[in-house]
């Protein structure tokens, strides 16, 4: 049956051949720029699988680069717990100065020392209130009394102008110290309260105070 219509066919062409020859070379030339036209079209569409390819591998690098970018660099790791109960007083006040540093106050100065009037440390918070802080570096059984807060409390807003007046200790308060911490709003920070703030669990001792002024 295939070779008959086979037969067939090439009468029928034969035929059209003989009776209108010029339709037929306007067929051959249809049929060769068809076979051109495909492939063209097939050419361009290996083109553009391989320009594809080339976008996709180069957008890949990209995003993979973009990712190293991203990712955080390790840093060093902050040391949570300094020893503060081994340094020496002058070292303690350096070590809340770099606190108050780090915590982004400005014009962070270490005052203390003769004639300090009860200021240690001094520094301007991030949001522009001035923070005038005691240090006291006493040992676990020795804790910091009424009259410590007294003294304080009578330099802290009056002479030093203190917006926020903190009284730091590496140890703890007498329970009438807090009484008169509270009625004047110093703000205490012991030795468990100084440990969550120097790890970032805890807030820092501005950030108890609300706002502009924290004294009476």
């Amino acid at each position: 049956m295939l070779i008959g219509v086979l037969g067939w066919v090439a009468r029928m062409v034969a035929g059209a051949v003989e009776r209108r020859p010029g339709w037929v070379v306007v067929l051959v030339v249809i049929g060769v720029a068809a076979l051109v036209g495909l492939r063209r079209r097939l050419h361009v569409a290996r083109a553009a699988r391989r320009a594809a390819a080339a976008l996709d591998e180069a957008a890949r690098e990209a995003a993979e680069e973009l990712d190293t970018d991203l990712i955080p660099r390790q840093c060093p790791a902050v040391e949570v717990d300094p020893g503060y109960e081994s340094l020496t007083p002058q070292e303690f006040e350096e070590a809340i100065a770099a606190l108050c540093e780090r915590d982004g106050c400005s014009d962070v100065e270490v005052v203390g020392g003769a004639g300090d009037l009860g200021a240690d440390v001094m520094a301007v918070t991030p949001d522009g209130r001035r923070v005038v802080i005691q240090c006291k570096h006493y040992g676990e059984s020795n804790r910091v009394g009424s009259q410590d807060l007294q003294r304080f409390g009578g330099t802290c807003f009056t002479v030093h102008d203190a917006d926020v007046a903190v009284l730091v200790t590496t140890s703890d308060f007498t329970a009438p110290a807090a009484e008169y911490a509270e009625q004047c709003g110093i703000v205490c920070v012991d030795g468990e309260n100084l440990r969550s703030w120097t790890d970032g669990t805890g807030p820092c001792p501005w950030e108890t105070v609300p706002g502009s002024r924290a004294g009476g």
